[in-house]
Order: structure tokens, then sequence, then C-alpha cells
């Protein structure tokens, strides 16, 4: 159960109802702060559609992040979302491999972006190694962009977990077809 309520649109303000118009659980929580809810969600929606990376490479890199951090709720919005953006079921069982360690089939700047995704979860920074994997296939822009990205979502997970936000029932399944270890 979350740790704020969830705002309906009778509850804000008329200026602030276009922060609800899709009914997320998360926007229904961060609207009781709309600038602070208006403001990340600029961000978001900037990653998701003006960025020049690669928009399958991006949500492979945020799955990654939800994955590894056993964030549900992110992890079952982005397999929806990564489906539209062209990632495969396939791709997402080879993030649960590379999260166990194993070498999965995917080529390697993909590898390379699963990599960067886990380092950034578990330190502050990109070890060498990893940013020359990158810089392998990308240019200074998107490897700017990919980062941003993955610092984004590692926030997003830890802004999640502090509200205890709830996945909404639509997106559960997900957390089924992809379960996360239980170690």
């Amino acid at each position: 159960m979350a740790r704020v309520p969830y705002l309906t649109q009778a509850e804000v303000s008329p200026q602030n109802q276009d922060l609800l118009t899709r009914n997320l659980n998360l926007y229904r929580a961060l609207v009781h702060s709309p600038d602070t809810a208006r403001t990340f969600a600029a961000l978001g929606l900037h990653i998701r559609y003006h960025l020049k990376l690669d928009p399958r490479l991006r949500e492979m890199a945020i799955l990654q992040v939800g994955y590894l951090t056993r964030a549900p709720y992110e992890f079952s919005h982005h397999v929806e979302i990564g489906h539209t953006f062209g990632v495969t079921d396939a791709d997402i069982q080879s993030i649960v491999a590379e999260s166990r360690g194993e070498t999965s089939a995917l080529p390697p700047l993909d590898r390379a972006v699963l990599r960067a995704a886990r380092e950034l979860v578990a330190q502050p920074a990109l070890s060498d190694e990893a940013y020359a994997a990158l810089s392998t296939d990308l240019d200074h822009e998107r490897i700017v962009e990919l980062i941003v990205t993955i610092s984004f979502y590692c926030g997003v997970v830890r802004i999640l977990g502090a509200l205890k936000i709830d996945v909404e029932p639509e997106y559960q399944h997900y957390l089924t077809e992809y379960p996360f270890p239980t170690t």
C-alpha cells in the first residue's frame, strides 16, 4: 500500500489535471507536489520521445535497472513500453540471463548497454571498460543520453520504493511472466 494517497482528478486543481490524464499510480502519488510531478514527467517524456539513442536500447537499459533493483512497478510498465519500441520477449529473457551473470546471444552493443546499467545500479561511476565498450558503437551524445536515462531510472526506482507505489492490475501479469529472483 502506498505511503501517500493516490489522488484523483477531482482532488487536483484544474491547472494540474493534465498530470493525471493517464491515471497511473506513480503520477497519482507525485501530484501531491504538482511542480515536482510536472518536472519529473517532463524529463521522463524527453527521455522517451526526444533522444537520439535507439529507443530499443533505451528500454533495454531501463528494464535492466528495473530487473536488477527488483522494482515491480518500473519493470512491469517498461515491459509493455519496451514492446512498443521493439524489445522482444527474447530480449527480456536475455536481460534476465545477463543479470544472473550468464552470457546471452545479444549483440555486443546490447550487452554493453546492459553492463552500463548494471554498473550504474551498483555504483555511481561507470568503469573505463564499460565506457570503452559503449564508445565502440555510440557517439558522445548517445552515451550521455544513455547515462542520463540509466541515472534517471535509478532515481525512479527509489521514488517508487520509498513511496511504495502499487503496480496497477493491468501490469501485474508481466511480473508473473518475468519473475524476479527470490534470493
